[in-house]
């Protein structure tokens, strides 16, 4: 625990106690969007346990969400989707993701600790790479954007059962690979990702959303 408070030990000790962790996740999924979040905590907080969201277990996940929702400052979210990251690639897209995470913060943090990615901000930024192995501020953004989005594609499955979203949230997994092949693309997936582009070049259509609806198991 001590070493996932480096970063921010050394801001404590130069008078800065408001700190931003911030992280994303979904840049690989076929479908959705982006999500960021922005998490302000207690200062020398401790969560036993709490790293990288990926190296962490769905129930685990769970379990530390609910305590930082409960014992964080802030949190703020930001969500780009799939449309937009279309439009401007998942690069910009995430880092638009995570500039309204922080714009959603109720508490304006005086210095913001970034996992690997560079953003040009009115406060000071810190980026720092595999960040959120290494910052409990952003390992804490991790989980919160983690489980955030893992929610948003299980609520997609309840409407779309026959493409599996509950398991592989979206990413191009053998399962979903399949179920896209059959089904074909919906409406807010990523179409310059190229399993979809190449779907679609070979001549699948993207159907409306009351058809696919029709398909619902």
């Amino acid at each position: 625990m001590e070493d996932l408070l480096k970063y921010e030990k050394k801001l404590y000790k130069e008078g800065i106690n408001r700190i931003a962790g911030v992280d994303e996740v979904g840049r690989g999924p076929l479908v959705g969007p982006v999500v960021a979040a922005a998490v302000i905590l207690p200062k020398n907080y401790k969560l036993d346990g709490l790293t990288d969201s990926k190296k962490l277990s769905e129930k685990k996940r769970e379990l530390f969400y609910d305590i930082l929702v409960k014992d964080a400052i802030a949190i703020g979210i930001g969500e780009v989707s799939a449309k937009k990251i279309d439009e401007v690639n998942i690069y910009q897209a995430s880092k638009l993701a995570m500039i309204e995470a922080i714009q959603n913060l109720k508490v304006k943090p005086e210095h913001i600790l970034i996992d690997a990615m560079p953003l040009e901000l009115e406060v000071p930024t810190t980026s720092i790479i595999h960040g959120d192995a290494l910052s409990l501020s952003i390992a804490a953004a991790s989980v919160i954007a983690k489980v955030t989005r893992d929610r948003m594609m299980i609520e997609l499955h309840k409407k779309y059962p026959q493409y599996h979203f509950d398991e592989h949230k979206g990413y191009p997994t053998k399962v979903h690979l399949e179920c896209l092949k059959k089904y074909g693309p919906l409406e807010n997936y990523r179409f310059t990702y190229k399993p979809v582009r190449d779907l679609i070049d070979k001549g699948g259509e993207v159907e409306n959303e009351k058809n696919r609806e029709k398909q619902t198991i």
